[in-house]
């Protein structure tokens, strides 16, 4: 399982600015206001070939009143609880503040493994700049600055050295991990106990009843599996619980652990943004997707036709993903749903050879070349498998790196069709030829 990485320290210190350097986005506002981020963040990094999730956290308040500042604070030393390592930032320009004492007295019970950071030490002389924060007894103090990316990728470096590298896409299991999820009250569960003939996980008519990750193994014709079930994915605003919270970094992590997920929608409701946002979580983990529209039973044929152009609408994203109406309460549509998965699996971890690469990459330049950019254009020569889980196809040619999003996205269709690819995203990269004559042109 991916570490888990959680960032506090009071507000305005530049956890979210860190948080942006380490997952390598933008995914979290930055302003200087003290208390901008509220809620918790969450996103992808990696180091090398090590994998982990990071948790951007409002400011810690020790003593904060009753209201917003207590709530974030809540929040936040539940995921310290959680977590597998702290980073504990403070502000290298400000100094040690009395509220900072206090958090780490905090952190010192909590006996996680905390990396104290000192933030915004850009031209300072490091240190000087770390030299009060030795009182905090967490260790020594690492400089960096966030904004400027001084001494990041050294944190991250050293925050990961006592984790084993993630089992390689390339080595799972032979039986495929099956993560279940979706909205809350979905039927997530009632599917998870259908498909093992039992009532193994609780179901209730009230959303929020599974809060953790389960993991149960069963077997079905032969076929071994590995099904997680998870609590429901609701949007953030209208997360409240703090222990609901957390289960958003379980489920986080069982979909970043899974070869397939199975994506529950409510036939009953309308499609809803929540819904793309999931599914747009799990094409970017690179994880097979199948989609389970639950309650169909319930519909009506009028429904059912406005359901379907619904979802065609909100999730034209994932059309590589099998689409199964199924009622998880009567059984119905169950067997060619792990049929799929099946299928789906095989195409995650499937072996391409680099001649049959070649050849279909030949063909699709052929029906459809490169739009001409610039003086000539770009020209793919050869393909071969970079990766499985999703597949990885790296294209090795000249003027690559003048191809349009649009072209990479026509070649993602062409090989899944040609090597019929059920279920998974499948991921094209570009590698740039060298040019044999730039060093002679530079030499005149």
């Amino acid at each position: 399982m991916k570490p888990t990485i959680v960032i506090v320290g009071r507000p305005n210190v530049g956890k979210s600015t860190l948080f942006n350097r380490l997952t390598r986005s933008r995914d979290a506002i930055v302003a200087d206001a003290p208390g901008l981020t509220r809620d918790r963040h969450y996103g992808r990094g990696r180091v090398g070939d090590k994998p982990y999730i990071v948790v951007d956290t409002g400011g810690l308040e020790p003593i904060a009143p009753d209201g917003i500042l207590r709530a974030m604070a809540q929040q936040t030393l539940q995921a310290v609880a959680e977590a597998d390592a702290v980073i504990f930032m403070v502000d290298g320009r400000q100094g040690l503040m009395p509220q900072d004492r206090e958090i780490a007295a905090q952190l010192r019970a909590s006996g996680q493994r905390v990396w104290l950071v000192v933030n915004k030490t850009e031209g300072m002389e490091r240190a000087a700049a770390c030299a009060e924060f030795h009182e905090l007894a967490l260790g020594e103090p690492l400089a960096i600055s966030a904004a400027h990316g001084e001494g990041v990728s050294d944190l991250a470096e050293l925050m990961l050295a006592d984790f084993s590298v993630a089992e390689d896409d390339e080595e799972q299991s032979k039986h495929p991990r099956v993560a279940i999820v979706g909205r809350p009250n979905v039927g997530k569960s009632t599917l998870v106990n259908r498909l093992l003939g039992e009532e193994r996980v609780i179901v209730f008519d009230e959303p929020g009843t599974t809060r953790d990750a389960i993991e149960i193994e069963f077997e079905r014709h032969g076929q071994r599996y590995t099904l997680i079930d998870t609590a429901g994915l609701r949007r953030r605003g209208r997360v409240t619980d703090t222990v609901e919270k957390f289960s958003v970094i379980k489920t986080l992590q069982a979909i970043e652990d899974a070869n397939v997920v199975i994506l529950v929608l409510d036939a009953s409701e309308r499609i809803t943004d929540q819904d793309a946002h999931i599914a747009g979580y799990i094409v970017e983990a690179g994880r097979a997707l199948v989609l389970a529209v639950n309650k169909w039973d319930d519909l009506d044929m009028p429904q059912r036709e406005w359901a379907k152009r619904t979802l065609e609408r909100m999730l034209n994203f994932v059309e590589f993903a099998p689409v199964h109406f199924i009622s998880a309460l009567k059984g119905t549509g169950i067997q060619p749903l792990l049929g799929s998965v099946e299928r789906a699996y095989q195409s995650a971890i499937a072996r391409l050879s680099t001649p049959k690469l070649t050849r279909a990459l030949a063909v699709a330049v052929a029906r459809q070349a490169p739009p001409r950019t610039g003086v000539s254009r770009p020209k793919p020569r050869y393909a071969h498998q970079g990766g499985v889980n999703p597949p990885r196809i790296v294209i090795h040619g000249t003027g690559l790196d003048r191809i349009a999003a649009g072209y990479r996205r026509y070649l993602e269709r062409f090989f899944r069709d040609a090597f019929k690819l059920e279920g998974t995203p499948l991921r094209v990269e570009f590698r740039q030829g060298a040019n044999p004559f730039g060093r002679k042109r530079a030499r005149r």
